[in-house]
């Protein structure tokens, strides 16, 4: 007889591989389209079906000592929605004095789609999920972060994918995110996000396109064996 400890062919190890060009181009295609949308959003509904695939690609993200940290808020309420969108417009008054030689340029960019957007969508990291002590996290305790940061990912990449435009909106005061939703202190809001269809997209990141950044060569970027020692890939 087989203990709760032994591989059975459902829950061992599977065979490895490549996906097929097809499946892997589509993968890379993904990443390389992904955009973070402001401003294209429609107001048509996102198909239940459909969002709930979104939700369960985040839900098979990776997570440290398979804790997964992650709630997920659905904010459908205008009230609620009109709540959020003041307290961004505040925070953002604020952001706005930070960049005094492009105050212009950051005033004209379009940086949330809080009201226009058909669904909003604020994932959390509960910090005390798994216990007092989590495989993985033992010495690291910001991993329940970073594992919800890849939930994210994976639903961006996901809506993608399905012609859905995701927009991450970070300029809020932590605080105002905290009441409006109703946060006990142990959750951490890690991204609001704006989730509804698009017609069209930029061809490259905005903040490219409307020249506010450009994207760095990733030669630039690679190190070998320590820091600053350049590598190759």
């Amino acid at each position: 007889m087989k203990g709760p400890h032994d591989i059975t062919e459902t829950n061992g190890p599977a065979p490895a591989g490549p996906f097929t060009p097809s499946e892997r181009e589509a993968v890379y295609r993904a990443i390389r389209l992904r955009r973070d949308v402001r401003g294209q959003f429609r107001p048509d509904p996102i198909d239940p079906a459909q969002l709930r695939r979104l939700l369960q690609a985040a839900h098979d993200a990776p997570s440290v000592g398979l804790s997964q940290p992650w709630n997920f808020i659905l904010i459908r309420d205008p009230a609620v929605r009109r709540s959020l969108h003041d307290a961004f417009q505040a925070a953002n008054a604020e952001a706005a004095e930070l960049f005094p030689g492009r105050k212009a340029l950051y005033s004209a960019l379009k940086l949330e789609g809080i009201l226009e957007s058909p669904v909003n969508l604020c994932i959390t990291c509960d910090r005390t999920r798994g216990g007092t002590h989590i495989l993985g996290r033992t010495h690291d305790a910001a991993t329940d972060l970073y594992s919800t940061v890849c939930a994210v990912q994976n639903l961006w990449l996901a809506a993608r994918a399905e012609g859905i435009g995701v927009g991450w909106v970070s300029i809020f005061r932590q605080d105002d995110l905290r009441r409006l939703l109703h946060l006990p202190d142990h959750v951490v809001p890690v991204a609001y996000l704006c989730i509804g269809h698009v017609t069209e997209l930029y061809e490259e990141p905005e903040l490219m396109a409307r020249g506010w950044a450009d994207r760095l060569p990733l030669d630039d970027l690679i190190f070998e064996d320590a820091w600053n020692r350049p590598g190759t890939a």
